[in-house]
């Protein structure tokens, strides 16, 4: 497993991302590349530890402890560090359908478990799986491979997102005729959509859909279940449904101002962006802009930082960012140890480039927004807010409590709401009258993915609620093995 004594002689090299100041003026991935024997020289640092925590993809209290798709990063690092790069893809692509997708914009839990991330640094593992994918599209190695044999079933998937794509790609080999329905104009759900495109290049994306589409999968957009084909119709043209619509219900802020313009859903401001740029380089000006704005956003996670970044791109005058929560710690405390989910302080890109170009980070944390006040013509002027502090209730829960004194009024123009989803939208779910769990998510077993209806299976943010991509995968992979043994007695899926 790489040298064994790497860990020791090499230190975490990571490569140098483009500036801040220079990326914020174009929509292009910013991150870079090591040179080939640096890389090779990273995976060396994967120690031969006995037991790799890095793919155990196991919860600890409630988070991502390694990779849910259990990849084999010791042996891929291995074959890495040796230079057999064909022999490296072959490893990955056992376990993970899109590498070019998770090795871009997923958070990594298996660098959380890295053994070697105790004491050190931890392996680039999140690097090096990029790296892999990436070289053997440049090569060519990856190709077209269709079924050899058809077996005559037919599957329809609902949504285009992971883990649509996952449970289709899997189908498709299997050798069923697969049918993949998107209502946007586009396939990848969020993977085209949501994330923006300095994280994740749409040509990335499309690069895999074409794959997919010349593997025999038809895809089918402009159109959305429920309203334009009925969904019991589903039922009568195809041997088994799979749902896989995502958690796309937002949570809202409901407080007075609401309703003024320039509050907006993030998912609104980050898709109309993205669809706008695809359509004519925001030419066609059909999205949110926050040009010479003051933007606030609402909320934390990937989906602000997105929101962060986007906002500077477009060029505007300010941008802050509340959260709720306490500012992490800068190190693991002793009721977060190793290899539970590392919950510490990070600066990512959207973070970065703000503090670069207004000389702070723009999160502000223990603070809430009391109201939204606008001028006559209803649009958004001002956010009011209070800072809070933890502190815990006669039950021992921790409840936020407001500081007398710390309000602010802040100045605004344009306000981004991402707070995170309630569930799937229940147009699919109530015209299939199938079961609803206590979050109103499509009720399924994991690892058992059927719904309370016969032929109907679910997988991804639309069972388990809003979560990462790799588990996305990792659902989507899931439910294909059980609609295959649905449809044919048994199953050969992994």
């Amino acid at each position: 497993m790489g040298k064994p004594t790497g860990f020791m002689e090499y230190k975490r090299e990571m490569p140098k991302d483009r500036s801040p100041l220079e990326r914020v003026k174009d929509w292009n991935e910013f991150h870079d590349t090591l040179p080939e024997d640096k890389q090779r020289t990273q995976a060396a640092r994967c120690m031969d530890c006995g037991i790799p925590f890095c793919h155990s993809g196991i919860l600890i209290n409630g988070m991502a402890s390694g990779c849910p798709l259990h990849n084999l990063i010791p042996e891929w690092n291995d074959l890495l560090y040796k230079g057999l790069w064909k022999e490296a893809i072959k490893r990955l692509l056992k376990t993970n359908n899109f590498p070019e997708f998770t090795g871009r914009v997923c958070p990594a839990p298996c660098e959380g478990s890295c053994t070697v991330g105790i004491n050190d640094p931890q392996v680039t593992i999140k690097l090096n799986e990029c790296t892999i994918i990436d070289r053997a599209f440049e090569e060519g190695w990856i190709v077209p491979e269709p079924p050899k044999v058809r077996t005559g079933k037919k599957v329809a998937v609902i949504g285009s997102g992971p883990s649509g794509l996952a449970c289709a790609d899997q189908l498709n080999s299997a050798g069923h005729s697969v049918t993949v329905y998107e209502r946007a104009d586009r396939i990848g759900g969020l993977l085209m959509y949501g994330i923006p495109n300095m994280k994740l290049d749409k040509k990335v994306v499309q690069r895999r859909v074409n794959l997919l589409e010349q593997e025999g999968i038809k895809f089918i957009t402009n159109t959305e279940i429920g309203k334009d084909i009925p969904s019991e119709e589903l039922l009568k043209d195809f041997d088994a449904v799979v749902l896989c619509g995502g958690a796309t219900k937002p949570r809202d802020l409901k407080i007075d101002g609401r309703e003024l313009k320039g509050v907006h859903f993030a998912m609104d401001f980050l898709r109309a962006n993205t669809k706008s740029l695809l359509d004519s380089k925001h030419a066609d000006s059909n999205y949110i802009c926050a040009k010479g704005k003051n933007v606030i956003v609402i909320g934390g996670g990937d989906t602000g930082t997105d929101c962060v970044g986007t906002s500077l791109r477009h060029g505007c005058n300010s941008v802050f960012q509340f959260e709720i929560l306490p500012q992490p710690p800068s190190v693991r405390q002793p009721n977060n140890p190793w290899p539970q989910w590392p919950k510490v302080l990070k600066v990512d890109y959207g973070q970065e480039e703000a503090a670069a170009i207004q000389g702070d980070d723009p999160r502000i944390y223990c603070i809430t927004t009391k109201k939204f006040v606008g001028d006559t013509n209803g649009n958004l002027q001002e956010v009011h807010t209070v800072n809070i502090e933890w502190k815990k209730d006669d039950l021992g829960r921790f409840v936020p409590i407001e500081i007398e004194g710390s309000e602010k009024v802040w100045k605004a123009d344009l306000v981004l709401l991402c707070m995170g989803f309630l569930g799937p939208e229940e147009t699919i779910l109530d015209q299939l009258s199938v079961d609803k769990d206590e979050r109103s998510n499509a009720k399924a077993q994991y690892g058992k993915f059927q719904t309370s209806v016969k032929g109907v299976f679910t997988a991804g943010d639309m069972r388990r609620g809003q979560s990462l991509v790799v588990w996305a995968i990792n659902e989507g992979r899931g439910a294909a093995r059980e609609v295959d043994k649905f449809l044919m007695g048994y199953t050969n899926l992994p």
